[in-house]
């Protein structure tokens, strides 16, 4: 059953994401998040609270006609009120007929508190980026006007 929270709790950030639920994101996360995209983006690892990365997420994945995030092969390892998750990740972001896809697995630590699992730390591991590389600054571009 706590395995089965820890996946829910993962997986609602990304579920989350893709309905544009920003409820659910911020949720899922613990008040402060270490989020480690370096292997994307170049940027270092940062320790964020969760309203800062929701409102990151809202001022790009928007952009995009629709998100689809795919997860699979949890690994979990439970140690009493903390839980290390590895999973595989692909992420597909289309606009128009065109598509962008991530691939790679993460690496999270969830903490539980109040009976509640959330996530303290995510990092992206990547694996393969396809697709139009265009899309990222073409997302943003029509969150903003």
């Amino acid at each position: 059953m706590e395995q089965e929270d820890i996946i829910q709790t993962v997986s609602a950030v990304f579920n989350g994401a893709d309905e544009h639920n920003w409820q659910k994101v911020h949720d899922a996360m613990a008040d402060e998040v270490l989020l480690d995209y370096a292997s994307l983006s170049g940027s270092p690892a940062a320790m964020l609270t969760s309203n800062q990365i929701v409102e990151a997420w809202k001022g790009f994945l928007p952009g995009f006609d629709k998100t689809h995030h795919q997860l699979s092969g949890f690994h979990v390892i439970q140690n009493g009120d903390t839980a290390i998750v590895h999973f595989n990740g692909k992420a597909d972001h289309f606009i128009d007929e065109d598509i962008w896809t991530v691939e790679g697995t993460y690496d999270s630590i969830l903490s539980k508190a109040n009976n509640r699992w959330r996530v303290t730390e995510l990092k992206l591991n990547l694996k393969n980026q396809s697709g139009n590389f265009n899309l990222p600054a073409l997302a943003a571009q029509r969150v903003t006007k």
